[in-house]
């Protein structure tokens, strides 16, 4: 019998659309959007359905129907800093979402391995040293809370359920095609729109003292394949440098690629209500099991988000003209 496809669910974000990129010509792929939405272009490798990770029965009628023998869940609510202000959505897609793919399969009753992607928003914040998978779990905001929640059921359905399934926690990442709403891509955005004339020669920012560890989003979706492919079940793997880049130093190098000069203009609205000082990630577990290390150097995924923005901006005009 042959196998069935490999599934991603959040195909349409910023990660998921750089696993499909990873993945295509080497698996059959299914991907899911959300329901009322034009999917991406068709594409004669991706076969696209409209699926809705509230609808239980939806998810659970997709499931049966297409038997994937794989599922990259990477599908949920994004953003720490929304879930301070709506935690409701969060909760539904990141736990209800999850609770919902890990049940069709278990219903399916066929061999379907899933890797569900949490957060490093699971652990207790800690400055003084890197946070390895042993760490203790403690989330400081919603977002972490909702994440934790999905850990566990994914925790849960091999204990309980003897499922196959893996655990990935990333810290963040950036790279092209990221939202606005965070840091490294929104610094792009702005200064990309002030060189375009769309915009104030100014960007505004929030805390740039904190550190953060920022894996480059196609490093972040190489390792999930090297967890999906080699993870015995049950393992949860961080997907972190090893490295705490200080905001403000990234702000930086991309001010010193602006074509126009750009003014820094401090935004009291964009500062967290908690926000941890340096957030630093510990995958030793993930380099020595499965061989895997981040390539991209955070001065090239600074670059290439740049010129993503510049070039989103170019195609913009030219569709208006």
């Amino acid at each position: 019998m042959a196998l069935g496809p490999t599934l991603v669910t959040g195909a349409t974000g910023f990660a998921g659309g750089h696993l499909l990129d990873r993945l295509r010509g080497r698996a059959r792929l299914l991907a899911w959007h959300r329901p009322g939405t034009p999917p991406p272009a068709a594409s004669e490798d991706i076969a696209w359905r409209p699926v809705d990770l509230l609808d239980r029965h939806a998810v659970a009628r997709s499931i049966a129907d297409e038997m994937p023998a794989r599922i990259y869940h990477l599908a949920g609510a994004p953003q720490v800093d929304s879930s301070w202000r709506t935690v409701v959505p969060h909760l539904q897609a990141n736990v209800l979402g999850t609770d919902h793919v890990l049940d069709a399969v278990r219903r399916a009753g066929r061999p379907c391995r899933v890797l569900v992607v949490t957060s490093a928003q699971v652990y207790r914040p800690r400055a003084d040293q890197p946070i390895a998978e042993d760490a203790p779990f403690g989330p400081a905001n919603p977002y972490g809370f909702s994440k934790l929640a999905q850990d566990e059921l994914a925790r849960r359905a091999v204990s309980d359920d003897r499922m196959d399934v893996v655990i990935t926690r990333p810290f963040n990442h950036a790279g092209p095609r990221q939202s606005p709403a965070f840091a490294v891509s929104g610094f792009a955005q702005q200064i990309a729109a002030a060189e375009a004339g769309e915009g104030p020669a100014e960007v505004h920012v929030g805390n740039l003292d904190i550190r953060r560890d920022i894996v480059d989003v196609r490093d972040v979706v190489t390792a999930y394949e090297r967890v999906m492919e080699g993870a015995p079940s049950g393992r949860a793997f961080n997907v972190a440098s090893g490295r705490a880049e200080r905001i403000g130093d990234l702000l930086d190098h991309l001010t010193a690629l602006a074509r126009t000069p750009i003014r820094i203009v401090v935004d009291p609205a964009r500062f967290r209500p908690s926000d941890v000082p340096t957030l630093l990630g510990d995958a030793s577990r993930l380099r020595s099991e499965l061989s895997w290390t981040p390539i991209i150097p955070i001065t090239t995924t600074l670059d290439d988000t740049l010129a993503w923005w510049r070039a989103r901006l170019q195609e913009g005009r030219q569709t208006a003209t």
